[in-house]
C-alpha cells in the first residue's frame, strides 16, 4: 500500500549521531517530580512537510511545559531502519522515549521488554481510549498483555469507483448495501474488452498490497489469519471460500486487471480504464490532481458484515527508568493524540483523523472539500474491527500467502491446494520468530 506519512529524508549525520546520544541511560529518576527538567527523545519516522509540522508541535509543547524539552528528529534514514535502530538502542541503551514504528512491529518491540504500559491508565477519561478504532487499540496491545504506545495513523480499505466507467456502462453506482455478488455482476459489465477496460484491479505482485486486500474477504466470510496457537488459519474453508470467488472473477470473467506492478492499477483507475478499486485515502490527492471523476463507498459485505482491514501505524512508548521521561512521554502523546492537534498534524496532511470526533470539525470538513470521499473513508473505521497480526513472522507469513493469491488468479493453481502451501510456508516462518 502507499502511504505518504512513513516518507523519510536522510538526517544530518550530526543531528543523528545526537538523537541517539540523548536516548536511554539507566540511572534515571525513580520518584516522580513533575517540575524536573526532562529531555524526550522522539523519533519521527517523517520528512519533509510531516517533520516540520511535528517540530511545530513538539515546539509548542515545550512553549506550554517550559521544563521539558522534546529533541525531535526523523531517527533514522528511513522507515524500515528505525526497527534495526532500535534494536540496536535496546543493546546499548541508548533507546529513545517515543518513537514511531510500523503496526506490525508491535510484538516484536514489546518483546524487547523495553516499552512502557498502559493499561492502567488508558480508563483515564482524558486520554479518550474508545475514540480511537478497535483496529488500532488492537495494534497497540499486540499481545494482550500491554499497551505499548498510542495510534499514530489509521486508514482502510474502502470501495472507489469511477463514476466515468459507470455511466458509460449505464450502471447505478456502488452503494453501502452491496454485497460481493452485486460487485461482481457489475464489474462484468464494466468490463470491455474492445477497450480494453475492466471492472476491477487487483495486485499481483505479491507483496503487502496483494495480502492485506484479501484479509476483508477472509474475515467476512468468517475466516481468521492465525488459530489460537499462532499457526496459520487461513487455509480454511473460508480462506478457499474467499480465494474461489476472487478466482472466478479473474480467470472466469476476466473482469479484473491483474496488476504486476502494484501502481499502475491507480493510473489506469484515473485515466477511466478501471471501473472499481479497493484502496484508501492515500489515492484521493491523486484522483482529484487527475480530475478523475470518482466516488466512496465501504466494501460490498457478505450476509450485512462490510468488514474492512486497516493499516494502523504507532507511536510506541519505550521505559527509560526514568520516572520523569515515561511521564511527559506519555503526556505528549496524549497531547499530540487529541483532537486538538490532530486535527494539525493527520487532518492537515491529508489523513484520516485519529478519533470519531474529529470528522465533524470544520478542519476536517476542509478537507472534505478538498478530497472528496475522504468522510466515508473516515467513517468507514468503524468497519476495521480486526487488525492484522503484529506477530515478527508476519512478513513470512504475507509473502507466503501473497504468492499463493498470485498464483490462483493468474490461473496457475487451486485456491485449496495454493492456500494449504502458503499456510505450510507461513508456519515455518512464525516458528523461526
Amino acid at each position: 500500500m502507499q502511504r505518504r506519512i512513513p516518507l523519510i529524508a536522510l538526517a544530518a549525520a550530526t543531528t543523528m549521531a545526537a538523537a541517539a546520544l540523548t536516548g536511554c541511560t539507566s540511572g534515571g529518576a525513580t520518584e516522580l517530580d513533575t517540575d524536573a527538567d526532562v529531555t524526550i527523545t522522539w523519533w519521527t519516522g517523517q520528512s519533509d512537510e510531516a517533520e516540520s509540522i511535528l517540530e511545530g508541535l513538539a515546539a509548542e509543547f515545550e512553549d506550554l511545559h517550559p521544563n521539558v524539552t522534546v529533541a525531535i528528529s526523523s531517527g533514522a534514514s528511513s522507515t524500515e531502519e528505525l526497527l534495526q535502530k532500535l534494536s540496536a538502542g535496546f543493546a546499548s541503551d541508548t533507546y529513545p522515549n517515543i518513537s514511531y514504528s510500523f503496526g506490525s512491529w508491535a510484538s516484536e518491540l514489546e518483546s524487547s521488554g523495553r516499552t512502557l504500559d498502559l493499561r492502567d491508565q488508558v480508563d483515564d477519561p482524558s486520554f479518550g481510549w474508545d475514540e480511537f478504532s478497535e483496529a488500532a487499540r488492537a495494534t497497540v496491545q499486540p499481545t494482550g498483555e500491554k499497551i505499548i504506545g498510542f495510534p499514530a495513523l489509521v486508514d482502510n480499505l474502502s470501495l472507489i469507483y469511477n463514476k466515468t466507467v459507470f455511466d458509460a456502462a449505464g450502471l447505478d453506482y456502488p452503494t453501502e448495501e452491496w454485497s460481493w455478488d452485486d460487485f461482481r455482476d457489475a464489474a462484468k459489465q464494466l468490463t470491455d474488452p474492445a477497450t480494453e477496460t475492466y471492472g476491477y484491479a487487483y495486485s499481483v505482485s505479491g507483496s503487502e498490497e496483494t495480502t492485506w486486500q484479501f484479509w476483508p474477504h477472509l474475515w467476512q466470510n468468517g475466516g481468521e489469519i492465525l488459530n489460537d496457537d499462532g499457526t496459520a488459519a487461513f487455509a480454511s474453508d473460508a480462506g478457499v471460500e474467499a480465494l474461489e470467488f476472487l478466482r472466478q472473477m479473474a480467470v472466469d470473467d476476466k473482469s479484473i486487471y491483474l496488476d504486476q506492478t502494484d501502481t499502475k492499477f491507480a493510473q489506469l483507475f484515473a485515466a477511466d480504464r478501471i471501473g472499481m478499486m479497493t484502496s484508501g485515502p492515500w489515492q484521493l490527492y491523486d484522483l482529484n490532481t487527475a480530475g478523475t471523476q470518482y466516488g466512496v463507498t465501504v466494501l460490498p459485505g457478505t450476509d450485512g458484515d462490510h468488514q474492512t482491514v486497516s493499516g494502523p501505524d504507532i507511536w510506541a512508548l519505550f521505559d527509560t527508568q526514568d520516572v520523569n521521561e515515561n511521564y511527559w512521554s506519555v503526556e505528549l502523546l496524549k497531547w499530540l493524540t487529541a483532537p486538538e492537534q490532530d486535527l494539525r498534524w493527520n487532518v492537515e496532511f491529508g489523513n484520516l483523523p485519529l478519533r470519531a470526533s474529529e470528522i465533524d470539525s470544520p478542519e476536517f470538513q476542509a478537507q472534505v472539500e478538498a478530497l472528496p470521499g475522504i468522510d466515508i473513508m473516515a467513517a468507514n473505521n468503524e468497519n476495521a474491527i480486526k487488525s492484522r497480526p503484529t506477530v515478527a513472522g508476519y512478513v513470512g507469513l504475507s509473502e507466503a500467502i501473497g504468492s499463493a493469491i498470485s498464483k490462483v488468479l493468474q490461473g496457475q493453481g487451486d485456491p485449496k491446494d495454493a492456500l494449504e502451501g502458503a499456510a505450510q510456508k507461513a508456519d515455518e516462518a512464525l516458528s523461526d520468530n
